[in-house]
């Protein structure tokens, strides 16, 4: 099956596909795999990267949905603004809004790849996109950060910049990850929020912005790295 572009989706031909898309509505998630599922069928391409400005949403984990915090987790969200949804990667919960860039990155993959070696690459590949813009960027989890992990790309050692995540269905994986363009404050107090009812721990300060690493880089210098990064 071929999923359709939306009206504002922009597919530049490469290698791979880009699909640069400007306001998306609520079914980001449920398009993410979707895309999967083409790229897996072999309707698709090989690889394709898929950028997007979100609507404010408090995206949870399947594992955080079965805690007994959840139902106060999501309502934190709704009182605040942000539409609570199941991403279908894994990790922890991660909140943006349209102040941020969300990319998803899909392509095929052999039967028993390790996922671990889709992370670490897709982490030095966008750690020197970000460097090539003058950012601090380097590879690693930061202390306290939210959705903690390995792979993380932070600025200076000392707030995270980018987070990833995955998913594997037979045939393809998709990778997904976010950073932030303006103000965190907003998405500090949900995250805040959210963690404190699911009993999880994590240190507001280390949640970064393109907005105090790099001002003078626009969401579109990020956008066109990345997609020269990424898609080879």
């Amino acid at each position: 099956m071929t999923i359709p572009a939306a009206s504002s989706d922009r597919l530049v031909p490469l290698p791979g596909d880009v699909i640069r898309q400007a306001s998306p509505g609520a079914d980001d998630l449920e398009r993410s795999v979707a895309l999967l599922r083409q790229v897996a069928s072999g309707a698709g391409p090989q690889r394709l990267l898929r950028l997007y400005t979100p609507a404010p949403t408090l995206a949870l984990t399947r594992r955080e949905s079965l805690m007994p915090g959840y139902d106060v987790a999501v309502a934190t969200a709704e009182r605040l603004g942000f539409t609570p949804a199941t991403r279908p990667t894994g990790g922890r919960a991660a909140a943006y809004d349209e102040t941020c860039l969300v990319f998803d990155l899909v392509e095929r993959e052999e039967a028993h790849a390790d996922p671990t070696a889709l992370f670490a690459q897709a982490g030095r590949t966008i750690v020197d996109a970000l460097r090539g813009l003058g950012v601090d960027a380097r590879l690693g989890e930061v202390p306290g950060e939210y959705c903690p992990g390995e792979y993380s790309i932070n600025a200076r050692g000392a707030v995270k910049l980018v987070g990833t995540s995955q998913r594997g269905v037979r045939g393809a994986r998709l990778l997904s990850g976010m950073v932030a363009f303006g103000p965190v404050d907003r998405l500090v107090a949900v995250l805040t929020g959210a963690n404190a009812a699911l009993g999880l721990e994590w240190d507001p300060r280390t949640f970064g912005s393109m907005r105090t690493e790099a001002p003078a880089v626009s969401r579109g210098d990020v956008e066109d790295a990345l997609a020269a990064a990424l898609i080879v």
